[in-house]
């Protein structure tokens, strides 16, 4: 691996930090070089603090008090473009172009239509000397939730269900019927805390009561979202309790209760599955889990309106019951859990 790749990658590793917090905003990694070694690093830790670029420099600062000079004969290895506008900071371009930082070394351009280019255009016109691509497929798989908010105007989309060995999603009789093991559930209760927001259909929310929080695991709860079109669902569910901010797409109304807001859709029957991806885009809401039930799921499915799958395969089989759904191949990766196979499917 030559010498770019290896700083980009410690970048990568610095930025994969901030999952889960700096949404809307991507996440970014920055490594600062002078001489052969590591003199400052950061990443973008939370929505509207510094940006990476920025914690590169400070601790670069903080720990060699000849920083301004040795910044002058350094290269800074960032995994996507720096800004070139004002936004909740200011432009990270013209903080390179400040330190007299000669070179900049990018992953991967921002799609953002005010960067998009326009901050290694200024980095180049100070007569800074910037290369670009490095590891570029990674940085950008590091920022699909981003990519596919700003290129596609919705959230990055995915599916997650549990399925018994032989194919089946839930009992016929609407009863609950645990699948996976209990490391499965820490699992996703992990993956929740990555994602914006986690969704689930009128069925699923009133056999399950489910709380949709992060409960097996540290990190910050994510939105919920339920699907109850004429908003029959009783209100002593747990999705009703108040503890997190919830979303209701219906058919009756647009209002607000604590933390409970009703979007009423029109033509709630169609092309329902892109209405909510643009209510929720519209949102700032950046990624959504699809936890369910069967026919919530394969509403997205049928509407080819999904980027990954995430589906638990538990060692029992049961005969009959609601058959899980079914994608299209595509590209896949298998994953031991316990007793579950857990199968990763990437749409393309």
């Amino acid at each position: 691996m030559d010498e770019h790749s290896i700083y980009m990658r410690q970048a990568l590793e610095l930025a994969i930090k901030g999952l889960g917090s700096t949404s809307p905003n991507p996440m970014v990694g920055a490594i600062l070089v002078c001489d052969g070694s590591i003199i400052g690093q950061g990443y973008h830790q939370k929505f509207g603090e510094a940006h990476a670029e920025v914690g590169a420099i400070q601790t670069a600062f903080t720990h060699n008090p000849h920083t301004t000079d040795r910044l002058k004969r350094s290269t800074l290895y960032v995994t996507l473009e720096p800004c070139s506008h004002f936004g909740k900071t200011p432009p990270c371009a013209d903080l390179i172009i400040q330190h007299q930082i000669p070179r900049v070394v990018v992953g991967c351009r921002d799609p953002f239509p005010q960067v998009n280019g326009k901050g290694i255009e200024r980095l180049k016109n100070a007569g800074i000397d910037v290369i670009e691509g490095v590891l570029q497929d990674e940085c950008q798989d590091l920022n699909k939730r981003f990519f596919t908010c700003v290129q596609k105007q919705r959230p990055y989309i995915i599916l997650k269900w549990a399925q018994t060995g032989d194919g089946f999603f839930a009992p016929k009789d609407g009863s609950q019927k645990w699948i996976t093991s209990t490391e499965a559930k820490q699992l996703v209760h992990r993956w929740r805390s990555e994602e914006d927001a986690v969704l689930v259909g009128k069925a699923t929310a009133l056999t399950d009561n489910p709380q949709l929080n992060v409960r097996e695991w540290t990190g910050r709860n994510p939105k919920r979202i339920i699907i109850d079109k004429h908003l029959t669902l009783p209100k002593h569910l747990h999705l009703f309790d108040q503890s997190i901010e919830t979303i209701v797409f219906n058919a009756l109304k647009t209002t607000i209760d604590g933390n409970t807001k009703y979007i009423q859709l029109e033509d709630f029957d169609y092309l329902l599955p892109q209405h909510i991806a643009y209510q929720l885009y519209l949102m700032d809401i950046q990624s959504v889990i699809i936890e369910g039930g069967a026919q919530t799921l394969d509403l997205f499915i049928q509407a080819d309106l999904w980027d990954e799958a995430r589906i638990f395969t538990g060692p029992q089989t049961w005969g009959e019951g609601i058959k899980a759904p079914i994608l299209p191949h595509h590209t896949t990766e298998t994953i031991q859990v316990e007793a579950d196979k857990l199968n990763f499917v990437y749409h393309h």
